[in-house]
Protein backbone atom coordinates (compact mmCIF):
# COMPACT_ATOMS: atom_id res chain seq x y z
CA UNK A 1 0.00 0.00 0.00
CA UNK A 2 1.15 3.78 -0.90
CA UNK A 3 3.18 5.16 2.26
CA UNK A 4 3.88 2.04 3.97
CA UNK A 5 7.51 1.39 5.33
CA UNK A 6 8.13 -2.20 4.21
CA UNK A 7 9.82 -4.49 6.61
CA UNK A 8 13.33 -5.35 4.80
CA UNK A 9 15.25 -8.73 5.64
CA UNK A 10 18.48 -9.95 4.57
CA UNK A 11 17.09 -11.91 1.74
CA UNK A 12 15.21 -8.89 0.05
CA UNK A 13 19.21 -7.50 -0.07
CA UNK A 14 20.02 -10.93 -2.06
CA UNK A 15 21.87 -12.56 0.27
CA UNK A 16 19.81 -15.98 1.66
CA UNK A 17 21.03 -16.97 4.95
CA UNK A 18 19.19 -20.54 4.37
CA UNK A 19 21.04 -21.29 1.24
CA UNK A 20 23.95 -20.88 3.68
CA UNK A 21 23.13 -22.94 6.30
CA UNK A 22 21.97 -25.90 3.53
CA UNK A 23 25.58 -26.07 2.27
CA UNK A 24 27.38 -26.10 5.59
CA UNK A 25 25.34 -29.07 6.37
CA UNK A 26 25.75 -30.12 2.78
CA UNK A 27 28.94 -30.23 3.01
CA UNK A 28 29.63 -31.85 6.34
CA UNK A 29 30.23 -35.13 5.11
CA UNK A 30 32.70 -34.21 2.92
CA UNK A 31 35.07 -32.26 5.95
CA UNK A 32 34.47 -35.50 7.76
CA UNK A 33 36.18 -37.43 4.57
CA UNK A 34 39.45 -35.72 5.10
CA UNK A 35 39.56 -36.25 9.13
CA UNK A 36 43.67 -37.09 10.04
CA UNK A 37 45.40 -37.35 13.16
CA UNK A 38 45.51 -34.19 14.79
CA UNK A 39 42.08 -32.86 13.35
CA UNK A 40 38.56 -34.61 13.95
CA UNK A 41 37.14 -33.13 10.50
CA UNK A 42 34.54 -31.30 12.30
CA UNK A 43 32.69 -28.19 11.22
CA UNK A 44 30.44 -24.84 11.53
CA UNK A 45 32.29 -23.48 14.92
CA UNK A 46 34.23 -19.89 14.95
CA UNK A 47 37.76 -21.73 13.91
CA UNK A 48 39.31 -25.28 13.74
CA UNK A 49 42.02 -27.04 15.84
CA UNK A 50 44.38 -29.00 15.37
CA UNK A 51 46.72 -30.85 17.74
CA UNK A 52 50.85 -31.30 16.38
CA UNK A 53 51.15 -33.87 19.25
CA UNK A 54 48.58 -36.21 18.18
CA UNK A 55 49.74 -35.63 14.57
CA UNK A 56 53.00 -37.36 16.17
CA UNK A 57 55.14 -33.94 15.81
CA UNK A 58 57.34 -33.66 19.11
CA UNK A 59 59.34 -30.07 18.02
CA UNK A 60 57.76 -28.59 14.70
CA UNK A 61 57.91 -25.72 12.39
CA UNK A 62 54.80 -24.48 11.26
CA UNK A 63 54.70 -23.38 7.37
CA UNK A 64 51.95 -21.73 6.19
CA UNK A 65 51.09 -20.49 2.58
CA UNK A 66 47.91 -19.28 0.61
CA UNK A 67 46.69 -19.03 -2.84
CA UNK A 68 44.17 -19.08 -5.61
CA UNK A 69 43.56 -20.63 -8.54
CA UNK A 70 43.75 -17.45 -10.69
CA UNK A 71 41.64 -16.79 -14.15
CA UNK A 72 41.60 -21.05 -14.33
CA UNK A 73 37.94 -19.84 -12.96
CA UNK A 74 36.68 -18.22 -15.68
CA UNK A 75 37.13 -21.41 -17.25
CA UNK A 76 35.30 -23.72 -15.04
CA UNK A 77 32.28 -20.86 -14.69
CA UNK A 78 31.80 -20.54 -18.80
CA UNK A 79 32.12 -24.32 -19.43
CA UNK A 80 30.03 -25.60 -15.91
CA UNK A 81 33.53 -27.49 -14.94
CA UNK A 82 33.14 -27.03 -11.23
CA UNK A 83 34.18 -30.36 -9.96
CA UNK A 84 38.15 -29.95 -9.92
CA UNK A 85 38.58 -26.69 -9.39
CA UNK A 86 39.14 -27.55 -5.70
CA UNK A 87 41.56 -29.78 -6.20
CA UNK A 88 43.59 -26.71 -8.03
CA UNK A 89 43.08 -24.77 -5.11
CA UNK A 90 44.49 -27.23 -2.81
CA UNK A 91 47.51 -28.37 -5.06
CA UNK A 92 48.28 -24.81 -5.25
CA UNK A 93 48.86 -24.68 -1.73
CA UNK A 94 50.26 -28.08 -0.03
CA UNK A 95 52.81 -27.88 -3.46
CA UNK A 96 54.20 -24.86 -1.88
CA UNK A 97 54.39 -26.22 1.65
CA UNK A 98 56.09 -29.51 0.54
CA UNK A 99 58.85 -27.84 -1.11
CA UNK A 100 60.04 -26.57 2.29
CA UNK A 101 59.85 -30.00 3.50
CA UNK A 102 56.52 -29.44 5.30
CA UNK A 103 54.05 -31.88 5.46
CA UNK A 104 50.32 -30.14 5.24
CA UNK A 105 48.23 -30.70 8.28
CA UNK A 106 45.29 -28.83 7.85
CA UNK A 107 43.20 -26.51 4.97
CA UNK A 108 40.84 -23.97 5.19
CA UNK A 109 38.88 -22.43 1.63
CA UNK A 110 37.26 -19.10 0.91
CA UNK A 111 34.50 -18.76 -1.54
CA UNK A 112 33.04 -16.04 -2.18
CA UNK A 113 30.42 -15.36 -4.94
CA UNK A 114 26.98 -12.53 -5.66
CA UNK A 115 24.84 -15.43 -5.31
CA UNK A 116 24.69 -19.18 -4.23
CA UNK A 117 24.25 -21.23 -6.61
CA UNK A 118 22.03 -24.75 -6.38
CA UNK A 119 24.68 -27.24 -6.55
CA UNK A 120 27.55 -25.03 -7.38
CA UNK A 121 29.28 -24.71 -4.38
CA UNK A 122 28.70 -27.89 -3.49
CA UNK A 123 30.40 -28.66 -6.17
CA UNK A 124 33.51 -26.85 -5.99
CA UNK A 125 33.62 -27.66 -2.08
CA UNK A 126 33.48 -31.60 -2.94
CA UNK A 127 36.76 -30.83 -4.92
CA UNK A 128 38.10 -28.93 -2.30
CA UNK A 129 37.52 -32.36 0.22
CA UNK A 130 39.43 -34.70 -2.90
CA UNK A 131 42.23 -32.30 -3.13
CA UNK A 132 43.10 -32.43 0.62
CA UNK A 133 42.54 -36.61 0.64
CA UNK A 134 45.06 -36.69 -2.22
CA UNK A 135 47.31 -34.13 0.30
CA UNK A 136 47.10 -35.98 3.33
CA UNK A 137 45.68 -32.81 4.91
CA UNK A 138 42.05 -32.26 7.24
CA UNK A 139 39.75 -29.46 5.94
CA UNK A 140 39.26 -28.39 9.29
CA UNK A 141 36.88 -24.81 8.34
CA UNK A 142 36.22 -22.54 5.38
CA UNK A 143 34.20 -19.18 5.05
CA UNK A 144 31.17 -18.85 2.23
CA UNK A 145 30.83 -15.31 1.47
CA UNK A 146 27.13 -14.41 -0.70
CA UNK A 147 27.90 -10.69 -1.93
CA UNK A 148 25.27 -9.46 -4.17
CA UNK A 149 26.82 -6.77 -6.52
CA UNK A 150 30.08 -7.75 -6.09
CA UNK A 151 30.32 -10.49 -8.35
CA UNK A 152 28.56 -10.82 -12.33
CA UNK A 153 25.74 -13.77 -12.49
CA UNK A 154 27.50 -17.05 -11.93
CA UNK A 155 31.03 -16.08 -11.05
CA UNK A 156 32.74 -17.02 -7.68
CA UNK A 157 36.02 -16.61 -6.30
CA UNK A 158 38.54 -18.99 -4.28
CA UNK A 159 41.32 -18.49 -1.95
CA UNK A 160 42.90 -21.55 0.17
CA UNK A 161 44.68 -21.25 2.93
CA UNK A 162 46.97 -24.30 4.49
CA UNK A 163 49.36 -24.72 7.35
CA UNK A 164 52.14 -27.71 7.32
CA UNK A 165 54.89 -28.55 9.89
CA UNK A 166 58.29 -29.90 9.27
CA UNK A 167 60.51 -31.10 12.26
CA UNK A 168 63.18 -28.52 13.32
CA UNK A 169 66.43 -28.98 11.36
CA UNK A 170 64.80 -30.74 8.62
CA UNK A 171 63.04 -28.34 6.72
CA UNK A 172 64.37 -27.68 2.99
CA UNK A 173 66.27 -24.28 2.07
CA UNK A 174 68.72 -24.73 -0.39
CA UNK A 175 71.39 -24.25 1.25
CA UNK A 176 72.82 -27.61 0.71
CA UNK A 177 72.53 -27.23 -3.34
CA UNK A 178 75.92 -27.18 -4.74
CA UNK A 179 77.75 -27.64 -8.17
CA UNK A 180 77.30 -30.89 -9.64
CA UNK A 181 73.43 -31.50 -7.92
CA UNK A 182 71.05 -33.15 -10.57
CA UNK A 183 67.64 -31.36 -11.32
CA UNK A 184 65.12 -34.17 -11.60
CA UNK A 185 62.10 -33.17 -13.29
CA UNK A 186 58.30 -34.51 -12.45
CA UNK A 187 55.43 -34.33 -14.86
CA UNK A 188 52.99 -31.87 -14.78
CA UNK A 189 49.24 -32.94 -15.56
CA UNK A 190 48.76 -30.22 -17.86
CA UNK A 191 48.58 -26.26 -17.58
CA UNK A 192 48.39 -26.74 -13.83
CA UNK A 193 47.06 -23.37 -12.76
CA UNK A 194 49.25 -20.53 -14.11
CA UNK A 195 49.25 -19.21 -17.38
CA UNK A 196 45.54 -19.27 -18.22
CA UNK A 197 45.09 -14.99 -19.14
CA UNK A 198 47.36 -16.41 -22.06
CA UNK A 199 45.39 -19.34 -22.76
CA UNK A 200 41.75 -17.36 -22.60
CA UNK A 201 43.38 -14.53 -25.08
CA UNK A 202 44.20 -17.62 -27.58
CA UNK A 203 41.02 -19.52 -26.85
CA UNK A 204 38.93 -16.19 -27.86
CA UNK A 205 41.49 -14.92 -30.84
CA UNK A 206 41.82 -18.61 -32.52
CA UNK A 207 38.56 -18.97 -32.01
CA UNK A 208 38.91 -22.54 -30.17
CA UNK A 209 35.78 -25.02 -29.71
CA UNK A 210 36.45 -26.02 -26.32
CA UNK A 211 33.63 -28.55 -26.53
CA UNK A 212 35.09 -30.54 -29.32
CA UNK A 213 37.90 -33.25 -29.45
CA UNK A 214 41.67 -31.72 -28.70
CA UNK A 215 43.51 -31.86 -32.41
CA UNK A 216 46.28 -33.05 -29.96
CA UNK A 217 44.42 -35.62 -28.81
CA UNK A 218 40.92 -37.08 -29.87
CA UNK A 219 40.15 -39.28 -27.30
CA UNK A 220 39.61 -35.78 -24.77
CA UNK A 221 37.53 -32.72 -25.38
CA UNK A 222 39.75 -29.69 -25.45
CA UNK A 223 37.75 -28.04 -22.43
CA UNK A 224 39.09 -31.36 -20.61
CA UNK A 225 42.71 -30.92 -21.16
CA UNK A 226 42.81 -27.35 -20.31
CA UNK A 227 40.83 -28.00 -17.22
CA UNK A 228 42.99 -31.28 -15.84
CA UNK A 229 43.67 -30.28 -12.09
CA UNK A 230 46.98 -29.54 -10.84
CA UNK A 231 48.69 -32.22 -10.07
CA UNK A 232 49.08 -32.45 -6.06
CA UNK A 233 53.27 -34.19 -5.33
CA UNK A 234 52.81 -34.50 -1.38
CA UNK A 235 52.57 -38.17 -1.07
CA UNK A 236 55.24 -39.13 -3.45
CA UNK A 237 57.70 -36.87 -2.11
CA UNK A 238 57.26 -36.62 1.45
CA UNK A 239 58.86 -40.10 2.02
CA UNK A 240 61.95 -39.07 -0.10
CA UNK A 241 62.46 -35.68 2.18
CA UNK A 242 62.29 -37.15 5.40
CA UNK A 243 64.91 -40.39 4.42
CA UNK A 244 66.92 -37.16 3.25
CA UNK A 245 66.88 -37.97 0.00
CA UNK A 246 66.23 -34.55 -1.71
CA UNK A 247 68.51 -31.17 -0.83
CA UNK A 248 65.75 -28.87 -2.96
CA UNK A 249 62.67 -28.57 -4.76
CA UNK A 250 61.20 -25.81 -6.73
CA UNK A 251 57.48 -25.97 -7.38
CA UNK A 252 56.80 -24.45 -10.86
CA UNK A 253 54.36 -21.97 -11.13
CA UNK A 254 53.91 -18.53 -12.22
CA UNK A 255 57.64 -17.47 -13.67
CA UNK A 256 57.84 -21.47 -15.14
CA UNK A 257 61.47 -22.78 -15.12
CA UNK A 258 63.15 -20.34 -15.62
CA UNK A 259 61.81 -17.84 -12.14
CA UNK A 260 61.04 -20.74 -9.90
CA UNK A 261 64.28 -22.70 -9.58
CA UNK A 262 66.29 -19.56 -8.67
CA UNK A 263 64.45 -18.97 -5.57
CA UNK A 264 65.59 -21.93 -4.04
CA UNK A 265 69.32 -22.13 -5.13
CA UNK A 266 72.44 -20.17 -2.75
CA UNK A 267 74.62 -18.11 -4.35
CA UNK A 268 77.17 -19.36 -6.39
CA UNK A 269 74.73 -21.83 -7.73
CA UNK A 270 72.89 -21.16 -11.23
CA UNK A 271 70.75 -24.15 -12.70
CA UNK A 272 71.13 -25.13 -16.25
CA UNK A 273 68.02 -26.77 -17.71
CA UNK A 274 68.30 -28.54 -21.22
CA UNK A 275 64.97 -28.53 -22.83
CA UNK A 276 66.21 -31.18 -25.04
CA UNK A 277 66.08 -33.95 -22.28
CA UNK A 278 62.26 -34.23 -22.35
CA UNK A 279 59.31 -34.49 -24.33
CA UNK A 280 57.63 -31.58 -25.07
CA UNK A 281 53.90 -32.60 -24.28
CA UNK A 282 51.14 -31.76 -26.78
CA UNK A 283 49.47 -29.55 -25.19
CA UNK A 284 52.37 -27.50 -24.36
CA UNK A 285 53.15 -27.91 -28.13
CA UNK A 286 49.52 -26.23 -28.68
CA UNK A 287 49.23 -23.51 -26.92
CA UNK A 288 52.93 -22.42 -28.33
CA UNK A 289 51.50 -23.35 -32.19
CA UNK A 290 48.71 -21.29 -31.62
CA UNK A 291 50.40 -18.22 -30.28
CA UNK A 292 53.49 -18.64 -31.95
CA UNK A 293 54.97 -18.76 -28.32
CA UNK A 294 59.01 -18.45 -28.83
CA UNK A 295 60.83 -20.83 -27.05
CA UNK A 296 61.96 -18.29 -23.85
CA UNK A 297 58.10 -17.28 -23.36
CA UNK A 298 57.39 -20.55 -23.41
CA UNK A 299 60.27 -21.27 -20.10
CA UNK A 300 58.85 -18.27 -18.01
CA UNK A 301 55.39 -18.75 -18.54
CA UNK A 302 54.20 -22.23 -18.51
CA UNK A 303 55.28 -25.67 -16.63
CA UNK A 304 56.46 -27.12 -19.72
CA UNK A 305 55.30 -30.37 -18.79
CA UNK A 306 57.41 -30.11 -15.68
CA UNK A 307 55.35 -29.63 -11.98
CA UNK A 308 58.08 -30.08 -10.00
CA UNK A 309 61.86 -30.18 -9.54
CA UNK A 310 63.93 -31.41 -7.22
CA UNK A 311 67.83 -31.27 -6.92
CA UNK A 312 69.57 -34.55 -5.85
CA UNK A 313 73.15 -35.21 -5.65
CA UNK A 314 74.36 -37.72 -8.23
CA UNK A 315 74.65 -40.94 -6.16
CA UNK A 316 71.09 -40.54 -5.10
CA UNK A 317 69.40 -40.00 -8.38
CA UNK A 318 68.53 -43.52 -9.83
CA UNK A 319 67.15 -44.32 -5.96
CA UNK A 320 65.36 -41.56 -6.09
CA UNK A 321 63.79 -41.99 -9.19
CA UNK A 322 63.01 -45.45 -8.98
CA UNK A 323 61.10 -44.68 -5.67
CA UNK A 324 59.12 -41.89 -7.52
CA UNK A 325 58.23 -44.27 -10.19
CA UNK A 326 56.66 -46.96 -8.13
CA UNK A 327 54.83 -44.12 -6.72
CA UNK A 328 53.36 -42.87 -9.90
CA UNK A 329 55.04 -40.30 -10.94
CA UNK A 330 57.24 -39.75 -14.42
CA UNK A 331 60.45 -38.40 -13.06
CA UNK A 332 63.34 -37.44 -15.75
CA UNK A 333 66.39 -35.48 -15.41
CA UNK A 334 66.05 -31.73 -16.64
CA UNK A 335 69.31 -30.85 -15.86
CA UNK A 336 72.17 -29.63 -13.55
CA UNK A 337 73.64 -27.04 -11.03
CA UNK A 338 76.62 -24.96 -11.82
CA UNK A 339 79.09 -22.79 -10.29
CA UNK A 340 78.35 -19.09 -10.97
CA UNK A 341 75.47 -16.26 -10.23
CA UNK A 342 72.23 -17.35 -8.86
CA UNK A 343 69.86 -18.05 -11.58
CA UNK A 344 68.67 -20.38 -13.80
CA UNK A 345 68.83 -21.15 -17.75
CA UNK A 346 66.63 -22.97 -19.81
CA UNK A 347 68.33 -23.80 -23.37
CA UNK A 348 67.35 -25.82 -26.24
CA UNK A 349 68.47 -27.27 -29.73
CA UNK A 350 67.39 -26.49 -32.77
CA UNK A 351 64.07 -28.38 -33.27
CA UNK A 352 63.36 -28.65 -29.66
CA UNK A 353 60.32 -26.45 -28.82
CA UNK A 354 59.34 -25.97 -32.50
CA UNK A 355 62.77 -23.61 -32.15
CA UNK A 356 64.25 -22.44 -35.66
CA UNK A 357 68.10 -22.59 -33.88
CA UNK A 358 69.62 -23.33 -30.81
CA UNK A 359 68.40 -20.98 -28.17
CA UNK A 360 68.58 -19.97 -24.32
CA UNK A 361 66.77 -18.18 -21.95
CA UNK A 362 68.13 -16.94 -18.87
CA UNK A 363 67.01 -15.50 -15.61
CA UNK A 364 69.05 -14.02 -12.49
CA UNK A 365 67.65 -13.60 -8.68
Amino acid sequence: MSGENPSYTYADAGVSIDAGNALVKAIGPLVKATRRPGADGEIGGFGGFFDPKAAGYKDPLLVAGNDGVGTKLKLAIDHDRHDTVGIDLVAMCVNDLIVQGAEPLFFLDYFATGKLENGVAERVIAGIAQGCQQAGCALIGGETAEMPGMYAAGDYDLAGFCVGAVERGEQLTGDRVAEGHVLVGLASSGVHSNGYSLVRRLAADKRWKLDRPAIFDQERLLIEALIEPTKIYVKSLLPLIRAGQIDALAHITGGGLLENIPRILPDGAHAVVDADLWEQPRLMAFLQAQGNIEPAEMARTFNCGVGMVLAVTEDKVDGVMTQLAEAGEVAFRVGVIEAGECGCTVRGSQGTWSARTDWEAEHFA
